[in-house]
């Protein structure tokens, strides 16, 4: 079981987002983001990762330049303790869409950050699965310690969905 301070409630309750912005008559495009990430006086604090965040997870994802179109995640990585941004590192997402499930191979692939920490992945709306509509996001290429999100969504109705996280370097 996974306890949570009152800090980090209020951090990550604080930290969840959902905005609408009218594109023209009749058209609207809503943003959700979630930051997983966390800071305190210290610096920034890892990310842990999530209940059910390794769910359908495949090792070595394709490299790839999108999953469709309609919905873009995106976010920036931290390391934890500097803040600074993660660069060149291999960020897993994969989803459920009207294509098929989590395990659908199309429905999944990897993006690398650039020297700000940046990703960025266009796809496939998300189609609810268990009730709620979620993105996969993962991190497990050695520099730092694993890391399993399941970052739930408001709605399935967002053009845009920001997740940031913050990774925990692997001791030496």
């Amino acid at each position: 079981m996974t306890v949570f301070g009152l800090g980090s409630l209020v951090a990550i309750i604080a930290a969840v987002s959902l905005t609408s912005e009218r594109d023209g008559p009749g058209s609207q495009s809503l943003t959700a983001s979630i930051s997983a990430a966390s800071t305190s006086a210290s610096g920034c604090v890892a990310t842990e990762t999530m209940p059910g965040g390794d769910n359908f997870y495949v090792p070595n994802a394709p490299l790839v330049e999108d999953l469709g179109s309609d919905l873009i995640v995106e976010g920036t990585v931290r390391e934890a303790g500097t803040c600074e941004p993660v660069r060149d590192a291999r960020i897993q997402i994969w989803l459920n869409t009207a294509r098929g499930g989590e395990g659908e191979p199309s429905n999944r692939g990897s993006v690398m950050t650039d020297e700000n920490g940046f990703y960025r992945l266009e796809t496939s709306p998300v189609v609810s699965q268990f009730g709620q509509p979620h993105v996969h996001i993962a991190y497990d290429d050695g520099d730092y310690r694993s890391l399993f999100l399941r970052s739930v969504m408001e709605s399935e109705d967002v053009s845009s969905f920001t997740v940031d996280f913050v990774l925990e370097p692997v001791d030496e």
